[in-house]
Formats: C-alpha cells, structure tokens, sequence
C-alpha cells in the first residue's frame, strides 16, 4: 500500500502539466479549458490504473500522452470532412449531396450576416420569407405557388394536416413506403389526424381500386413515389393524370409525394425513369412534395408546390412556424435553385449533377493516379477492377453506374482493421469490405480531394500490428 501512495504522489500536477511546451501546442489546438479538462480526465486514469496494479509508473510524458489521445478521440466524434469512397452518391449517412459552391457561399453569407429574410427592402417593412424562393420554383415547375419546410417527412405531414385532418385519404398499399430510421409513410398520415384507406395490393393497384374507394369521407387521393425500392415483373400502377382527372371529378386534390424531387425529366440513363416535379404537375397533380437534398442537389428541404388554392391554406397552418426553413438552409436553396435556370450551369456547377453525369474514363483515371502513387507500399495489396455505384438517398432504386474502385489488403492487417484505421485518419475515408478487401470507390471522390487520400492509404500502409 506504501508503494502504491508513493507512485501516487509522484503523479504530475496539473498546474505543471499545463506550464509545458506539449500543453502550449494542444492548447492552441483546442483550448484551455479543454486541455485542462484532458488532464484531469488523464490523470483520473492513471490513478485508478496505478491503485488498481494494472500499470506500476505514470511519468509526466504518459499522461500528456494520455491527454492527447483523449482530445483526439473527441475530435474524432465530431462533425468532420470525410472522403466518400463507398460508392453511393447521397449516401444519407454522409449527408446526402455536397452543396453547390454558389449555394455553400450563400449559406455563409447568410450564417454570418443580417439578412433581408423577412424584410421587403422597397417598402420598409415585412416581408414575406416565401418570396425569395417561391418564384422561382413557380418558374421551374409551372405550379401557381409553393412553400418550402425543413425536410419532405415534414411537407407531407403539413400537407395532410392542412387539406385532409379529419377525413379519409386513399392511397395504393403498395406505396406505403419506409423513407429510413424506421420512420414510416403510414406513421406520419396517422399523425396528422387523417384516416388511411389503403387500396390494391403491394404490386398490383388499379384505376378502379381507387374510385371505388371514394365515399362521401374521402378528403383527397395520395399518390407516392416508391422512390427508395423498385417492384419489377407482375405490377401495374396508375398514372398521375388518370388519378388527377379521378379526384377533380369528385371534387377533392390529388396530393403526391414524389420524395427523390428530380425538377424536370431528364433523358440520362440513370435518372430518364425517374418523375419529375414539372411532369407531375402538367398532369394535373393539386400539391407535390419533395426533398431538397436528393436529386435537387441542394440543402436538406422539404419543398411543396402546387395550386394556390390549397398552398394558401398549407401557409395559414400552424404547423409551418414550427416547421420553417431557417435563414441558411433557405439562402442555400436559393442559390442552388437559381442554377437551373440554365441546364449547362445545373450540369457543370451542381456535385450531383455533375458527379452522375461523369465520364467513365474520368473515374478510371482518378484511381490511376491513387495507385501510382501507392503500389510500391510493400505491406499493401492493390489493384484497379470494375465497379458499380448507386444514386442512393432514397433515388433511382436499381440504377447501376459503372464505376472504377481500388480493391486493397494489407498483408498483416485484416479487412475490417484496415477499414477502420483509414476511418481514422485526418480526414476519414470511407469504404466498403467485399471479398475480404477493402473496396474504395472512385465515383464519388472530388479531385482535390486525391492527396488527401493518397495520404490517408500511406499511413495506413506504414502501419505493422
């Protein structure tokens, strides 16, 4: 017990501790109240380590070791940059799409600045917050008005609460999607107090499964995109116009939730399936909803736009205070809307658009470089095969890209240990394990972003456990 007080006592203090050179610099890193905490944090461990003869001496050095590893560990659970090598393109857990630079700039503008959100600066006085965006997306989509809330799952809750509470909504059962985290279509129907009158099967819903369904309760027919899976063989579905004509005959809106949220038709092989907003609302659709950060390209949103009749009693809701977009999701959506305006500028100028646009031999060349400057790491492994990346997010369900990917071993680590060093490093790389390697997917990697991964694999290659 002697001993053990007296490797106690020869603990450092933590005033000696912070008048270091080491404490100097992670200060400046990080800050002292947050070093300080580290110490004491380092110093907690050692103690009970030593009094429970796990380690037999703590030096000065071990514990501003400890201290850093602590602060580093923090660091790592933060919100941080990551090289996205997994493959999918909004990969929801990366933070689906990469903001266009004009749309990052103006989120900046508007996060360090006042801002005319709701001031109209030729009169003086309030304005509308709508009206810096709704324009424009009347212009985009030929609908009458629009809105825009924090994410769709919020747009259609609005939308149903606003135009349906009360009174029954049919819709096919085999649209009853889930969007991801277990949140569920039908969930968030029932919560906005309207009746669900589930119709057809999972892949087969007919014209006239629905207009047997209308009865004198019926407020409206819901049509949703199953943008998150695909049913392929025995199906049959209705189309937008055909339900459209079906609800005004009955006098009540037809509410669609299209979710992926693609503007406007486009004849590219991964995305000429999927509807677009525009198409949607030539054939007649009362209110569609959709997301801003899937195939938009844009912030995390949930943007409604249709006829001015019922999107007036959507923005009277109470609902939308609590659900409003704040001043930088809406300068970003602005900026990011104003880009369509002109298809080459959208193609060129949005990461989306411009990463599933790429050429092949683009994403074939960016592995080259990484694996010129990587084969010669004797402990690795390496070399160049075919691939195949996906939209994600929740978009285009089946669509494969052809892609590059650079298959990776390392002769003394295994798979799922390597997978996880390269997350840990300055900047985390993201992959994927098949066949007993990591996969490292071209697709989605930005070319700046090359020597950082370059970096990343090196210092990994180094490592001998």
């Amino acid at each position: 017990m002697q001993y053990r007080n007296e490797l106690l006592r020869q603990l450092p203090a933590i005033d000696t501790l912070l008048q270091s050179n080491e404490a100097a610099n992670l200060i400046r890193d990080y800050s002292y109240k947050t070093v300080l905490i580290a110490f004491r944090q380092a110093i907690d461990y050692a103690r009970k380590e030593l009094i429970n003869g796990n380690i037999e001496k703590c030096s000065k050095v071990d514990i501003i070791t400890m201290a850093e590893k602590i602060l580093n560990d923090k660091n790592l659970t933060g919100i941080r940059k990551v090289i996205n090598c997994s493959g999918t393109v909004l990969h929801t857990n990366l933070g689906r799409s990469v903001l266009p630079e004009k749309a990052a700039k103006a989120a900046y503008i508007a996060a360090s600045n006042y801002i005319n959100i709701e001031y109209d600066l030729a009169t003086g006085e309030r304005g509308d917050r709508h009206a810096h965006v709704e324009q424009q997306l009347v212009s985009l989509t030929g609908c009458e008005s629009a809105l825009f809330v924090n994410n769709n799952a919020a747009a259609v809750l609005l939308m149903l609460s606003a135009l349906v509470k009360g009174g029954e909504v049919v819709v096919s059962r085999g649209e009853l999607v889930e969007i991801g985290g277990s949140f569920r279509v039908p969930d968030i129907m029932k919560q906005s107090g309207c009746y669900l009158k589930e119709i057809g099967t999972t892949n087969k819903t007919r014209y006239f499964d629905y207009k047997n369904a209308i009865t004198d309760s019926t407020k409206a027919i819901l049509k949703v995109h199953t943008s998150n899976y695909k049913i392929v063989g025995f199906t049959e579905d209705v189309d937008v116009k055909r339900l459209a004509e079906l609800a005004h005959d009955n006098n009540m809106p037809l509410l669609c939730d299209l979710g992926s949220g693609l503007l406007e038709t486009c004849d590219n092989p991964i995305l000429e399936n999927e509807p677009s907003v525009k198409e949607w609302i030539e054939k007649g659709a009362d209110v569609v909803c959709f997301s801003g950060d899937k195939l938009l390209g844009g912030p995390q949103a949930g943007i409604i736009v249709g006829k001015e009749t019922y999107i007036s009693v959507l923005k009277k809701h109470p609902l939308i205070r609590a659900l409003r977009m704040d001043k930088i999701t809406l300068s970003a959506l602005e900026a990011t809307l104003s880009l369509y305006f002109d298809c080459d500028v959208a193609d060129t100028n949005i990461p989306l658009r411009k990463m599933l646009f790429q050429d092949e031999l683009c994403i074939k060349n960016r592995a080259k470089i990484i694996l010129e400057s990587i084969n010669k790491i004797d402990s690795l492994s390496t070399k160049l095969i075919p691939s195949q990346a996906l939209v994600g997010g929740g978009s285009a369900p089946g669509e494969y890209i052809p892609s590059y990917a650079i298959c990776m071993s390392h002769i003394n680590i295994s798979p799922d240990r390597l997978a996880y060093l390269l997350r840990q490093r300055e900047v985390p790389v993201i992959g994927r394990i098949h066949k007993n390697s990591v996969f490292l997917d071209m697709f989605c990697v930005f070319d700046n972003d090359i020597p950082l991964l370059i970096q990343a694999i090196k210092s990994c290659g180094v490592i001998n456990e």
